[in-house]
């Protein structure tokens, strides 16, 4: 049923509202949209409860490093730990909120490092990595809080060519036990710092141990070679200056070639190295040899000239074993790759030599060539006396 009235008298009421009314209406309706969103911005930037480092003298000091730098490697560096609200009863749910260090995480243990340890730069630097750093809490069956910190470093020793990892310090951490209805993080500082303190003191402990031994804390490098020479058994000839090759050192049954001769020779190293008092000594034994039973002579040829031709190729592989010498110095190796690095120059030098073994017969053509093995001759000896091999 239509009720014209009705209708007129709700138009009317309309015409009759004054725009200020309308207005007002709107800006309530704003002012509440407007409200709201101011609650879940302050909501939504509340601030983290963070607790300070109190820096102190710590009960030991480091005479072999110094901490450079600290690094938080930290996947997710929004806080530090997460504690639980206070509850006053037993039956409330368990809720938890989040905790920072003040000033952020690596500032704050950069902070407490510098203010506590001597920054002697004198000694080592080391860097460290936060790996982890986290401290959790669960309710007890007594009714109280138990806290954990859990705390993993990385010490890293930096050099000019960049670093060297060393040690890494991984624990359980702290424990520590809170009232349930308490929100102070005193009891999480302290755990925490003494974590942090348990931490370097391990650091400082390992250096102690490590210092004049361990090859990564090695200061510098010394290179010592020596030449073995014994000829001792009747397997291997060793190189040596007063003891030349002669035809008895070719044993093998002669081959059907076109050439006279053959000789087997070539080059070894044997090392061993160790630290002493911070240094690194590496000590390379040398060994130039050839194989009389891979060695071999047809009849015809036992004669002075073709033994020093075959003669020849033993100097070879002796000058660049010589040569090898030369690329291995403390200069040209780093103490973390020292290693890889003489096996890498002893490959490169075994190219060498088979290179220029080559070369000796292709321009001497197997010492057929009497002036190109003169030259070959003349060569090879001023080359021994520049490495003080022959006088």
């Amino acid at each position: 049923m239509n009720h014209p009235f009705a209708e007129k008298n709700i138009e009317s009421l309309h015409h009759r509202m004054p725009a200020s009314a309308s207005l007002s209406l709107g800006m309530l309706i704003i002012l509440f949209i407007m409200g709201f969103c101011s609650k879940a911005v302050s909501q939504s930037t509340a601030k983290t409860p963070t607790m300070a480092l109190h820096s102190g003298t710590l009960p030991f000091t480091p005479k072999e490093f110094y901490i450079a730098d600290v690094i938080d490697e930290r996947d997710n560096r929004t806080a530090i730990g997460y504690l639980l609200h206070p509850r006053t009863r037993a039956d409330q749910p368990v809720l938890t909120y989040p905790i920072d260090l003040q000033g952020g995480t690596e500032a704050a243990i950069g902070q407490f490092i510098r203010q506590s340890l001597p920054h002697n730069t004198a000694l080592r630097p080391v860097i460290i990595r936060i790996r982890e750093c986290v401290i959790t809490e669960s309710p007890t069956s007594s009714g109280r809080v138990e806290g954990r910190v859990v705390l993993t470093l990385a010490f890293d020793l930096q050099r000019d060519d960049g670093t060297v990892h060393l040690v890494e310090y991984r624990r359980g951490g702290a424990h520590y036990d809170r009232p349930a209805n308490s929100r102070s993080l005193v009891a999480a500082q302290k755990a925490f710092q003494q974590s942090l303190v348990s931490a370097l003191r391990y650091l400082n402990t390992w250096f102690s141990q490590e210092a004049e031994g361990n090859v990564l804390l090695a200061k510098e490098i010394e290179v010592s070679f020596t030449d073995y020479t014994q000829n001792v058994t009747e397997d291997t000839v060793y190189y040596a200056v007063d003891r030349p090759l002669t035809w008895s050192d070719f044993r093998e049954r002669p081959r059907l070639e076109r050439y006279a001769a053959s000789v087997f020779p070539n080059f070894a190293y044997e090392s061993r190295s160790q630290v002493i008092d911070g240094i690194l000594h590496i000590d390379i034994t040398m060994k130039v040899y050839m194989i009389p039973d891979y060695s071999w002579v047809k009849d015809h040829a036992r004669d002075a000239y073709s033994l020093n031709h075959e003669q020849r190729h033993f100097d070879i592989a002796k000058l660049v074993a010589e040569r090898f010498k030369q690329k291995i110095q403390p200069d040209s190796l780093t103490i973390e790759d020292f290693s890889s690095i003489i096996q890498w120059q002893y490959i490169d030098s075994y190219r060498e030599m088979n290179h220029l073994q080559e070369q000796y017969d292709q321009e001497t053509q197997h010492g057929t060539n009497q002036a190109a093995q003169e030259r070959w001759n003349q060569r090879i000896d001023e080359e021994l006396h520049s490495f003080s091999v022959k006088q």
